[in-house]
């Protein structure tokens, strides 16, 4: 098992049992303090979804920081209490098993678990087959757990989320539904604008430091080339990282992608060992910077980078 995970395990038992306590004597939920709908999301694109959904009637919290990787989240005893105490918990099932763990502990009032929105499939581009703690398809593969990178699958999930937010509070059902409208109108355009912007490229094969485009590969008839898993924490043995360098040559690729919240130094070595470029291809599993960035404007520095690299002329 992963170190890090393996530590998150033990360190969730003790959060857990001092959240029991926290949660019997922390007062009242944002809910009942400012009549907002009190809701937790696991890392930025639920968190995302939601507070575009919900608008005025919901208060998020993501339980991922800014400019954090999610696979390995640790939860606090507050946020695991938060968990429990939570109106609606929106989380990713086997992305971070200490949310499934709170999750299935702490009994949340309502959940929307988004695979049962938008399933997730095998991309096969796992590392030396390490899948222990992945997201598992429906019959039990590992599964890639990045929907959110393609827009249509990103919409169902928006769609779940707004139905969850309308049976927590139906009061408002009409509201999340419209707000559900608008997102996924947005996301409809964005969807469009990769169609768009990928046809006619010269290459559409591109190398990525984490497996997290097969989504959006599938999507728009690219081919994605992963130095480590879905796992950013994985590592390629010598003989993959020769297999990479061997489809980039045979492939004609330009740019070896790297991303902001994993070390580059892979990409980097690859890129340098073939004469390449290097480029940011995010996979908005955490923005940085939420007050200048958010989902939109990163897909479409993806697309830009992507379009560059691929050397797409429209």
């Amino acid at each position: 098992m992963n170190i890090r995970r393996a530590t998150a395990a033990v360190a969730l038992a003790g959060a857990t049992a001092l959240a029991l306590t926290l949660t019997g004597c922390s007062g009242t939920s944002a809910s009942a303090k400012d009549g907002k709908l009190d809701v937790v999301a696991s890392f930025y694109p639920l968190e995302y979804a939601t507070e575009q959904i919900g608008g005025a009637h919901v208060h998020v919290t993501d339980l991922t920081p800014p400019g954090t990787e999610p696979h390995d989240l640790e939860l606090a005893p507050r946020q695991v209490a938060a968990v429990h105490s939570a109106d609606l918990v929106v989380y990713l099932k086997g992305l971070q098993p200490t949310v499934d763990q709170a999750v299935a502990q702490g009994g949340p009032a309502h959940t929307a678990e988004v695979t049962s929105y938008a399933p997730l499939e095998d991309h096969g581009t796992e590392v030396d087959g390490a899948a222990e703690n992945h997201a598992r398809t429906a019959d039990g593969r590992a599964g890639d757990p990045h929907v959110w990178l393609d827009p249509e699958r990103y919409a169902k999930i928006a769609r779940g989320i707004g139905d969850q937010l309308a049976k927590a509070d139906p009061a408002h059902a009409a509201d999340y539904r419209a707000g559900a409208d608008r997102f996924t109108a947005r996301l409809g355009a964005l969807d469009k604008e990769f169609r768009t912007g990928l046809t006619g490229c010269r290459a559409k094969t591109f190398v990525t430091s984490h497996a997290a485009f097969g989504y959006l590969a599938e999507s728009y008839g690219l081919d994605q080339i992963a130095i480590n898993g879905v796992d950013p924490e994985s590592e390629p043995t010598p003989a993959r990282m020769t297999e990479i360098q061997d489809q980039a040559r045979e492939h004609g690729v330009t740019t070896v992608f790297f991303e902001s919240l994993v070390s580059p130094k892979l990409a980097r070595t690859i890129a340098g060992d073939l004469h390449l470029k290097t480029a940011v291809l995010d996979p908005l599993e955490g923005v940085k910077d939420p007050a200048k960035d958010d989902y939109f404007s990163v897909m479409r520095r993806n697309l830009a980078n992507l379009r560059t690299a691929l050397g797409c002329s429209r």
